[in-house]
């Protein structure tokens, strides 16, 4: 991103007025696979963190996560799970 990159966006986003039950769930997606990237990401707040290359079972299961905290339905990730 040019002007911020997801960590400094994500303390951003938490550190603002917006109440915690209103903010979104932030997958970290990153090419940077080292433990010390994943607790990175964590620690500035994100929610859950893939690295690159995604499997699909990987993203589906971080999406179900994200759903089951939002309290939205999981059907939706459950269809793309299954699809080809």
């Amino acid at each position: 991103m040019p002007v911020m990159d997801g960590l400094e966006a994500t303390a951003k986003i938490r550190s603002s007025e917006i109440p915690a039950s209103d903010q979104p769930y932030i997958i970290a997606i990153t090419a940077n696979a080292m433990a010390s990237d994943r607790l990175a990401c964590l620690n500035a707040g994100m929610n859950d963190y893939l690295s690159k290359p995604l499997s699909r079972q990987d993203l589906a299961t971080a999406l179900r996560m994200a759903a089951k905290a939002k309290g939205v339905a999981v059907s939706d990730v459950m269809a793309y799970e299954a699809s080809p």
